[in-house]
């Protein structure tokens, strides 16, 4: 957080922002840190234990949906299927990608932020597969939101994101009417895109590579602006094939191709096939509402303070 040398610089404060007045931010730091480093040293087996069993439920709720996804569309192959992508995204991924078990985890080569599901589709698939690319999100979340939290170059600026749509001269009606569509697809619409766009835009500045004129890089990369404008960070074949091409194919049409060879056996032909494929795209559009109500609404609100 950046601190005025006065305090009582700048514009008056609102009520609710009086106690900012008193703050011992000199305190605040030193109180922080001395936590930090009494939690890092009470780190141990408990949390690798801690990990294990949220991997155990997580992998339990991925099999409940693989062994019920293909005899019919129902809600306990959805909700399983959408809670074990959750969880390896919100419980596993995130904590193991933010270093969370790098001193503490005795299996160094997996359980590190430098390890963990990077380095191609391979480990992609097996440790953490998701819309997003984990070595595009370690960047965008790790680093540019987190040193950049809530301001512009922040990019999951929920306010910043959806200025285009705030701004549109219709009724606020119509605007709500877009919620339903934004709740079930983020993650793919705007989250795989600009994760993948802060990648490919540390790379250019490490590079030392001058950004176009006109672009401005807190601008959010959506699938609607890749599609309509493009963008100078990447094509749409680049995406497809690197980002989004394997979780859409793997994911929703060859994971579940076993079920083809069982329905022939079954005497049901394509039957499951298609019932497994059903079940994971309404399982997409449960897990991406389920992530937006978690994770989307804790970046937002009259409540949360902005650094500009």
């Amino acid at each position: 957080m950046c601190v005025p040398t006065n305090a009582t610089d700048g514009p008056k404060l609102a009520k609710c922002d009086e106690w900012i007045k008193t703050f011992d931010f000199d305190a605040f730091t030193a109180d922080m840190k001395k936590l930090g480093e009494e939690l890092e040293k009470n780190q141990g087996e408990a949390d690798v234990r801690h990990l294990n069993k949220m991997i155990m439920w997580s992998n339990m709720c991925g099999l409940v949906g693989l062994l019920t996804m293909g005899f019919g569309v129902g809600l306990l192959p959805i909700v399983a299927l959408s809670t074990f992508t959750f969880s390896r995204w919100t419980m596993i991924a995130h904590h193991t990608c933010h270093g969370g078990y790098d001193k503490c985890h005795p299996n160094k080569s997996r359980w590190n932020r430098f390890k963990f599901a990077v380095g191609g589709t391979w480990k992609r698939l097996c440790d953490w597969f998701d819309w997003m690319m984990p070595e595009a999100w370690n960047v965008e979340h790790n680093n540019r939101h987190h040193y950049c939290l809530s301001e512009v170059e922040d990019p999951d600026l929920v306010e910043n994101n959806l200025v285009e749509l705030r701004n549109l001269p219709i009724p606020a009606v119509f605007k709500w009417l877009a919620l339903p569509f934004i709740t079930t697809t983020w993650k793919w619409f705007y989250y795989a895109p600009n994760t993948y766009k802060e990648l490919k835009l540390a790379k250019w500045r490490k590079m030392g590579k001058p950004i176009p004129e006109g672009v401005i890089p807190s601008d959010a990369v959506t699938m609607r602006s890749l599609l309509l404008s493009g963008t100078p960070f990447y094509s749409l074949s680049e995406f497809f094939a690197i980002v989004m091409g394997p979780y859409l194919i793997i994911h929703f049409f060859l994971f579940p191709l076993p079920l083809l060879a069982i329905g022939e056996y079954l005497g049901k032909g394509s039957e499951m096939y298609m019932s497994a494929v059903k079940n994971l795209f309404l399982a997409e559009l449960l897990t991406n509402f389920h992530g937006f109500v978690a994770v989307v609404t804790n970046h937002a609100g009259d409540d949360m303070y902005r650094f500009r």
